[in-house]
């Protein structure tokens, strides 16, 4: 029964293994030169001008939320485009997956227009 479970484990000591033999390789071969310049914090060149724990606006993380919310729903486009030959062959099915792609689409457009109504779109 456990000898099932040995292709799983070594999946798991593998994935381990690529990603902290990278850094501790890099941590025992890479070059350790710290300087009072090089530990200072910088903001694109220059001292940082606020406290890295400063707020931001809500509408950042509303919009980026808005766009992980269609940039998924569009994902689901991509099976959709590769199984239409598939229901293009079947009499049955051949206006199905059509229109069920439009009632999905269509519901994504009333989503996005009613999100712009609402006026989360707007940046000032």
């Amino acid at each position: 029964m456990l000898e099932n479970y040995f292709p799983v484990l070594m999946f798991v000591l593998v994935g381990v293994g690529f990603g902290f033999v990278p850094m501790i390789a890099g941590w025992l071969l890479g070059p350790s030169k710290p300087d009072p310049e090089k530990l200072s914090p910088y903001e694109c060149g220059f001292e940082a001008f606020e406290d890295a724990r400063m707020k931001f606006d809500v509408r950042y993380y509303l919009i980026a939320i808005i766009f992980i919310l269609f940039d998924l729903e569009i994902a689901f486009l991509f099976p959709w485009a590769a199984v239409l030959g598939e229901f293009a062959g079947n009499e049955s099915l051949r206006f199905f997956g059509f229109f069920e792609m439009l009632v999905f689409l269509g519901i994504l457009i009333l989503g996005y227009i009613w999100v712009w109504k609402k006026g989360a779109l707007d940046w000032e």
